[in-house]
């Protein structure tokens, strides 16, 4: 039985380097195939078991409560956070959300997309008290950008360092974790100057033994942060409805 039923997503950056594709509107409402991203990442969550999506924008945020609110037909429930500091770190959106989220939650960005299938076995994971679970990606050659990747090393089943620019790893960040609330205090202890990454939270974690990984095995991801890598992710096999 699935018992986590609510999902954040990181929905308020700039966007600055799709722009050349987006004109100017939100990431998250660049279409793919059809569809804007962020409405492939909600119904692959939504099919994983996701009740409830606590959204946090910030940058045109309007226009993504816009469209959702007028064209959102899923059976999941909407809920929206500000963030008026949308041009910081992303764990400082993360932090914008804390009150609105109750128990347990799928932690998901905005312009990764998955199989849900890989969605529905992070929410079958049992947390421990103030734990982290990270899906980790093995495939370290097979990723399209390999600077652009958040990197993870791991000793057995715990993630020992996490980060972009570590020098020994041996999996990939998918974006893709499951959390406890603990995590909030986590990003405020790791905040410096009213700024923090969700990887400056993750590293905490991680220190304190507190950051696991689940392998994603032969499932598809990808991060699609640019014209490129949503050019590349169209190329894949992995059918996106």
């Amino acid at each position: 039985m699935i018992d986590v039923k609510q999902c954040l997503i990181l929905a308020a950056g700039n966007g600055t380097r799709m722009r050349p594709l987006s004109a100017g509107l939100p990431k998250p409402l660049v279409e793919f195939r059809g569809r804007p991203i962020l409405e492939h990442v909600m119904l692959r969550a939504q099919e994983a078991g996701v009740e409830e999506f606590v959204i946090v924008v910030g940058y045109r945020g309007d226009l993504i409560r816009r469209r959702l609110e007028s064209r959102w037909n899923g059976s999941a429930t909407l809920t929206f956070v500000e963030n008026g500091d949308y041009h910081k770190h992303n764990g400082i959106s993360a932090l914008k959300a804390k009150n609105a989220i109750d128990g347990n939650f799928l932690l998901l960005m905005a312009d990764h997309l998955f199989e849900p299938e890989t969605a529905r076995r992070l929410l079958r994971q049992r947390l421990a008290p103030r734990e982290v679970i990270l899906a980790v990606d093995p495939k370290v050659d097979c990723i399209f950008d390999i600077d652009d990747a958040t990197k993870v090393l791991r000793a057995r089943d715990r993630i020992v360092d996490i980060g972009k620019e570590i020098a020994d790893y041996d999996a990939l960040d998918t974006g893709m974790f499951l959390c406890s609330p603990a995590l909030f205090d986590d990003l405020e202890a790791a905040s410096k100057d009213g700024n923090c990454s969700l990887s400056d939270g993750m590293l905490r974690l991680a220190h304190e033994g507190r950051l696991r990984a689940m392998e994603i095995g032969d499932a598809q991801w990808h991060d699609v942060d640019t014209p490129e890598a949503l050019a590349y992710a169209d190329a894949e096999s992995l059918v996106y409805a």
